[in-house]
């Protein structure tokens, strides 16, 4: 597969934690945004992804993003028109495995512990790992969002750690400041902030001081 360098690309990995609907949300908004989009799912994810969205996707890579095109488009009036790349786990010769031609940002959503922990530590031992290595030591944009509770002290001092390398851990933990009416309401809202920290532009949600909020008496 030849892979042709984007003005706008990015790394998006999805591993076995839940939040399923985040990732596939946050895939459609980059999408939509133009980007290049390269993606990686771990084994567990695609578990997650059969057990919350009835989604169940292939390990082959390209018969995985003819799915998740079908998936994303069966609702809307217009298809997502940025450039969608399914990575296999031992793709080491795609962009995303070398400096010399990741993209600078990337984002695990969901992100499990035990990725927290492999990017932690250094333990590459596949292309999403290794991924989130490279943009690491290249001092790219790394945004993590772990979806567990309670965190222990070792989840805790990974996030820490990874805090301390430059990366950005965002625990997918909606508001409800903006009056959520449906759980699409609070994926949206978690999206939202994930791409504010992109630079991605969005309409997903409102902005905090530029609508009425209820005061109280």
């Amino acid at each position: 597969m030849g892979y042709a360098k984007a003005e706008k690309a990015i790394s998006l990995g999805w591993t076995g934690a839940s939040g399923a609907p985040y990732g596939l949300r946050l895939l459609e908004c980059l999408l939509d945004a133009d980007y290049q989009v390269f993606l990686m799912i771990s084994s567990a994810a695609r578990v997650v992804l059969a057990t919350e969205e009835m989604l169940q996707l292939s390990a082959d890579p390209d018969k995985a993003k003819s799915q998740l095109l079908t998936h994303l488009n069966q609702k809307r009036k217009q298809p997502v028109t940025g450039e969608l790349v399914v990575l296999g786990k031992e793709e080491w010769f795609s962009p995303p495995a070398s400096g010399s031609a990741a993209p600078k940002q990337m984002v695990i959503c969901p992100c499990s512990t035990g990725t927290l922990a492999a990017v932690a530590t250094g333990m590459s031992n596949n292309l999403l790992e290794r991924a989130a290595d490279v943009v690491l030591k290249e001092r790219g944009q790394l945004l993590l969002v772990p979806r567990e509770t309670p965190f222990s002290a070792i989840h805790l001092e990974h996030m820490l750690s990874l805090t301390r390398l430059g990366a950005t851990v965002m625990p997918a933990a909606p508001g409800f400041y903006h009056h959520p009416k449906s759980i699409q309401d609070l994926i949206d809202f978690m999206v939202a902030r994930i791409l504010d920290h992109l630079g991605v532009e969005h309409a997903l949600t409102s902005r905090w001081g530029y609508d009425k909020h209820p005061t109280a008496d």
